[in-house]
Parts: C-alpha cells; structure tokens; sequence
C-alpha cells in the first residue's frame, strides 16, 4: 500500500511516500481503508520531534482516520466488510481496572493513533476493534475525518474538566484552532457565553459565525483588560487554554473568583509562572487535560450526525501534498483542520 513514513525527526523532507507492508487484522482487530484522514498539531511535533519525548520511528502518523471496513480478525462482530466507519484516536489495553470503568484515557497503557503506533496516513489502517466507530451517515469522510483528536480533546476539557454549567462564561484562547474551533461550538452547546481570541480579522469573523459573542486578536489586544471589560470586571467561569507561555500570564488574569482554567497544550512553551497566593485565595483551579473517552467520542459523533457540532474543513488535499499541509498548519493561517485524502 502507498503510505506516508516518518523515518527521521526534521524538516517536511523528512515526510515520504513509500510503499508500505499492509498489516493483516489479527484477533479483535479491524483494517480500515482510509478515506480521510485529518491532522493535528500533534503530526508536526512527531515529524519534528520533541525533546525528551521518544517517538517510536520509522512511524506512520495520522490520528483521525475516517474509512471503509476492509477486513476484520477473529472475535470481531459487527462490523461488516464495506461499512463506513470513523477510527477514534485514543488506544488502551482494553482490560484495566479503568478500561472497564469506560475512562480508557486514564490507563496506563494509554496512547495515541500516529504516536504510539503507526495511524492513518496510508491507504489502509488497522486498529483495535474496540477503536472502530459507525460513521454518522449526514457526514463525508472528509467530515469525519475532522472530527476526531480536537473535538474529543475539547469536549473532555470543558464537559469532564471543567464541569461547564449552563449561562457560564468561556475564554477560547487560539479560536481559530481545531481544539478552539471546537470548544466554541460545544460551549454553545451548553448555553454558555463565549469569548475568543483569534490573529485575524478572517477568524475573527469566522469565530462569531462559530457563536462566539465576542473576539478578541490575541497579537494587539490586552485581552485580560479586555475580558474583564466584557464582563464587567468579574472574569470568565473558564479559560480553554492549549497555547502555553505566550498567553497563560493573560488567560490567568482573565479568570474570575473560582474559577477554571484548563489545558491541554503548550504550542509557544511549557515553562510558565503561577502565582499561589492568587491561586488560592480567589479559589482557581488549574485543569491539565489529555483526550477524552471512547464514549465521550461516541456522544461527539451523536452531536455531529444530527449537525449540532460542525467540523470546520480549512483545506483538503491529496496524501501526495502533505508537505503543504503541515506547512498550512504551521503558518497558523488556517481556521480549521486540514484533511488529507489517500
């Protein structure tokens, strides 16, 4: 099968097509021809690397595959050979104490589709069974495919972590993302208010069209100041918070008495400062956030098919151009996820 191929941490050079072996499902496993498959930002630290994190190479990255059932092994039921399906990124043991609870991204054998193990960036993917979701009929493959890592990291950050109430007010921090695209309609979702900060006029119009009450441009705002003046000087309920250094400082001081702040990335940095005393005495919590559950998966998907959540698509392109995707995503000027299709 043709396959994209991590062989070395660099620059794009370092992305290959090459004819890969396919794997053959073993028990419980399923192998799925991808149709779609959407990046991350986490596609750009496995090409790049990250220092003190080891990546397994030669890898194949690619977390949110979306496809055909081609195949299945032994003890697979269900799942029909041609049936259209979206494969959810998290991989567990499947038989721990918290597997069974259904908090499979609390296990210990925990990892992700494209990082731990080779993903969908090929013609053909195989996965665990227990991986392997029905595609909601109303979307594309393209659709599906932009689903996956952001929307199931943003829901568990504000619906898990964050607890969100209705009538709350939320902070997206980087609005134009796949994480913050996504916290912006399931904050909605919950009837909350929400505030957002973007680098552009374009997302910030895109944004409010999201239901974003308000946007903010993050590189001329003081958004802090601003927040505050949007809410009267009270704060907001939540911060959803994945860029890190360049605006934790900002993102603390926008949140109100007890409230949230909660995090998923560190894009600009992971050495910030906190203050305690802050901290304690106006009752804050600060959240760290990782994925989500295969139900919380099942439940976006739920959402997405009745068109309640809308995966926003900034540009598809053939397997054949990954180089100009990963350079879309880094530029930082798509609003959205980018799509590759095999």
């Amino acid at each position: 099968m043709r396959g994209l191929i991590i062989r070395a941490h660099g620059g794009v050079d370092r992305l290959t097509l090459e004819e890969l072996p396919e794997r053959e499902p073993q028990a419980h496993e399923v192998k799925v021809r991808v149709r779609a498959v959407g990046l991350n930002h986490l596609d750009l630290w496995v090409r790049r690397g990250v220092p003190g994190h080891h990546f397994p190479l030669p890898l194949v990255p690619g977390s949110d595959p979306a496809g055909t059932v081609a195949a299945v092994g032994a003890g697979v039921q269900g799942l029909a050979i041609g049936t259209e399906v979206v494969v959810a990124p998290g991989l567990s043991c499947g038989e721990c104490l918290h597997c069974r609870a259904g908090r499979e991204h609390r296990c210990a054998d925990f990892g992700i589709l494209g990082e731990t193990r080779d993903g969908g960036c090929a013609e053909y993917v195989t996965v665990p069974a227990q991986n392997v979701l029905p595609k909601p009929a109303s979307l594309s493959f393209v659709e599906a495919a932009a689903i996956g890592i952001p929307f199931l990291t943003a829901w568990h950050m504000l619906v898990d972590r964050a607890e969100l109430a209705a009538k709350e007010t939320v902070l997206v921090v980087a609005g134009g993302s796949g994480v913050g695209s996504a916290a912006i309609q399931i904050a909605r979702l919950f009837d909350a208010r929400v505030i957002a900060t973007v680098g552009s006029e374009a997302k910030a119009k895109a944004a409010r069209a999201l239901g974003a009450e308000a946007v903010l441009n993050h590189s001329t705002d003081d958004v802090a100041k601003e927040v505050k003046r949007l809410t009267e000087g009270r704060g907001v309920d939540v911060v959803v918070e994945h860029v890190g250094a360049a605006t934790w400082a900002s993102s603390l001081r926008a949140l109100a008495w007890h409230g949230r702040l909660v995090t998923c990335g560190s894009t600009t940095g992971d050495k910030v400062e906190l203050s305690l005393r802050a901290l304690f005495f106006k009752a804050q919590s600060v959240l760290g956030s990782t994925m989500g559950s295969l139900a919380e998966m099942r439940t976006v998907l739920e959402h997405a098919g009745a068109r309640r959540l809308r995966p926003i698509i900034a540009a598809t392109l053939p397997l054949a151009e990954v180089g100009r995707a990963h350079e879309l995503l880094e530029s930082r000027a798509v609003f959205g996820r980018v799509v590759l299709e095999p």
